[in-house]
């Protein structure tokens, strides 16, 4: 009995591991979602109509579901890429990219409200590409920005 019990214990390592890699763990982030910053803008394209990536994924999944260190840092690299092309577009007076900036920031901090909160830091990182518009000469370019942000909260 008491080797018994001493080969269990000896297992109960190897069992916590293997329950580590069971159907508890989250799914990966969507690999659409780390594809690449131009699919990201494509995507966007859609904006301020629902958007989603080829794959049906929505933009607000791609944030909240970048569980592991890797995929935070994969989504995050990805996003901001597109979110500093939009915003150099947006600053060269391009209502269009303003509206779709708005919509990433919008949908990145939808998804971030779901999480623990390790998120916020990618949402604000959009929202800096963002901030950048505040001086832009165009008109349109705010309220386009504004109009985004609006539908990403709302079906990003």
């Amino acid at each position: 009995m008491a080797r018994r019990l001493v080969a269990l214990l000896a297992l109960a390592p190897l069992a916590l591991a293997a329950a580590g890699c069971g159907e508890g763990d989250p799914p990966p982030v969507d690999a659409a979602c780390i594809a690449s910053p131009a699919a990201i803008e494509r995507a966007l394209a859609r904006a301020p109509a629902p958007v989603t990536l080829p794959s049906g994924t929505r933009l607000s999944e791609c944030v909240a579901g970048a569980r592991s260190d890797a995929d935070l840092q994969n989504a995050g690299l990805v996003l901001t890429r597109a979110a500093d092309h939009l915003a150099d577009r947006a600053q060269r007076g391009d209502a269009g990219a303003a509206l779709d900036l708005g919509y990433l920031v919008g949908a990145a901090r939808r998804g971030a409200a779901r999480t623990n909160g390790i998120h916020a830091e990618l949402a604000r990182r959009l929202e800096s590409a963002a901030r950048v518009l505040a001086g832009t000469r165009s008109a349109a370019v705010p309220g386009a920005l504004e109009r985004g942000l609006r539908a990403g909260r709302a079906t990003g």
